[in-house]
């Protein structure tokens, strides 16, 4: 889960970021931090919509590569 002090850095300094989901990066969400609480983190996307997302996914700056947290086993 994300810290409360690096949840603040992106917000104070707008920090474009990634929101890795699932191992589709067609579901990825773009966008900077607006507020969060406990549980939930609320993300700016680019078309000005709000999104309320769990604190549990992994949030990466934007201008970094896609870090993929999911592998597939083949058998």
């Amino acid at each position: 889960m994300i810290s409360d002090e690096q949840l603040d850095i992106y917000r104070l300094e707008s920090t474009l970021l990634r929101v890795v989901r699932d191992a589709d990066s067609a579901n990825d969400v773009k966008g900077i931090v607006v507020a969060w609480d406990d549980n939930t983190v609320m993300i700016r996307k680019p078309n000005r919509r709000l999104v309320k997302l769990d604190r549990r996914y992994h949030y990466q700056p934007f201008s970094e590569p896609r870090v993929s947290l999911f592998s597939i086993e083949e058998e």
